[in-house]
């Protein structure tokens, strides 16, 4: 008899299956759709992935390109404020929160560590390990999948697919159905949001797709583009809208600001841009200084310094700094220490629009929750069921993504479980 292992905290046996084993595909194979795989296979029934892509995980393994940033650390309140999502969200997170994902990661054999930041990274800080681990227990759990087949339709409990380019068809049974097809960040990974216009067709409110953890549009002069593209903002405060403010850093690019602080910023930026149609976002330049301290430093005499020179030596600007005052300043503000100082503690950088929803890392809006029953079944479709980033809710970089993927496939996976005791009986879609 094979032993049970450990999921979060359950305890589940996956070694007898029963007379009553149900058919349930899951349509996506990142971290939402395995993990409710993984919930509905070790309850005995049979779980069938299936992935438009070559393999699965593809989004997975290159987020974790250059380390794989699993989870956060951080206290549990802090932790779930970093999310804009609705209770029945945060309630699935609490119950799968960053110890237990961590916990579970530990159980697949792979040790993870907390690094400087507060955030969690596998030992080797590559997913690919992880992900081969995870599909290893899978596939012995009799979990199948079923890569290359690009889901087009649901009729009654049939479900239809593309299985290559020529178009040609599959159509599959199954007594339940769990979509985790992601939203429409780089698609080309699979997350295209193409599922949208169908469950609209059917009734089913989807907020509309948009970008997040992205960067943003700004309209540089030629010079400072060609000069600066590329170049850290290293220790800056960032805000907008007169509530937001984080110290942390930014990448000056060739089409306009991304980096960590920006992602974090994005949400905010993003409500600005859908009610003003524009947005901007303040820099300070020296969140260390007060503004009477940089004045106070500013206020000694120049001599024969530049400008640049000047600020240079009393306030250690580096190059990039100086030129961005330069970009977003008046020429005669270096003739006026009280609004200079203030422009290096407030500099406002005008956005022109967000980049590309598929450019983004992630994105907002997805299928309303208010579609969905506690157990995250569609309401108006019983027996069908939505997880992962596809459900309207947004968090930023640093772990809480994937969190938040793993914590809704989790609990989509024992909605499924709950729905099957319930029914006891086959082809109820």
């Amino acid at each position: 008899m094979q032993k049970p292992f450990l999921i979060g905290v359950f305890i589940l046996n996956y070694s007898q299956l029963s007379s009553q084993q149900k058919k349930v595909a899951i349509i996506g194979g990142g971290p939402a759709g395995l993990m409710a795989a993984e919930i509905i296979a070790s309850a005995g029934h049979s779980a069938a992935v299936y992935d438009a892509m070559p393999s699965v995980g593809r989004k997975f393994l290159l987020a974790g390109v250059g380390g794989m940033n699993i989870t956060h650390s951080e206290p549990d309140e802090k932790f779930i404020s970093r999310y804009t999502a609705p209770p029945q969200f945060i309630h699935s997170l609490r119950e799968f929160n960053a110890q237990a994902l961590r916990e579970w990661i530990h159980g697949l054999g792979i040790e993870t560590f907390i690094g400087s930041s507060g955030r969690v990274f596998p030992a080797d800080m590559k997913a690919a390990p992880l992900l081969r681990a995870w599909l290893q227990r899978l596939r012995g759990m009799g979990v199948s999948f079923f890569p290359r087949h690009r889901w087009v339709e649901l009729s009654n409990s049939q479900l239809t697919f593309i299985t290559d380019d020529a178009g040609s068809t599959v159509s599959v049974n199954a007594d339940a159905v769990l979509f985790a097809m992601g939203g429409a960040s780089w698609s080309r990974l699979g997350s295209d949001g193409k599922w949208v216009n169908w469950f609209r067709q059917k009734a089913i409110n989807v907020k509309e797709l948009q970008p997040a953890n992205c960067g943003f549009e700004v309209q540089w002069s030629e010079n400072f583009r060609a000069q600066y593209a590329g170049a850290q903002l290293h220790g800056v405060g960032l805000g907008c809208d007169g509530k937001h403010f984080i110290r942390s850093e930014a990448v000056v690019s060739h089409y306009g600001i991304e980096g960590t602080g920006v992602y974090a910023l994005s949400g905010n930026l993003r409500e600005q841009f859908n009610n003003l149609s524009s947005a901007r976002l303040f820099i300070d330049l020296l969140p260390d200084l007060s503004l009477v301290n940089v004045m106070q430093r500013l206020s000694k005499s120049r001599g024969k310094n530049s400008l640049s020179n000047f600020l240079r030596k009393q306030l250690n600007l580096p190059p990039v700094k100086i030129a961005l005052l330069r970009e977003l300043t008046d020429k005669t503000i270096g003739d006026n220490p009280a609004q200079l100082a203030y422009a290096l503690k407030n500099i406002s950088l005008p956005l022109t629009a967000m980049r590309p929803i598929d450019e983004a890392i992630s994105s907002a809006g997805g299928v309303d929750f208010k579609e969905l029953d506690a157990n995250y079944m569609l309401q108006k479709m019983p027996g069908i069921f939505c997880a992962g980033e596809m459900l309207d809710w947004d968090a930023p970089t640093g772990g809480y993504l994937l969190t938040g993927c793993f914590a809704t496939g989790r609990a989509a996976g024992h909605g499924v479980l709950k729905w099957i005791d319930a029914v006891k009986k086959p082809s109820a879609l």
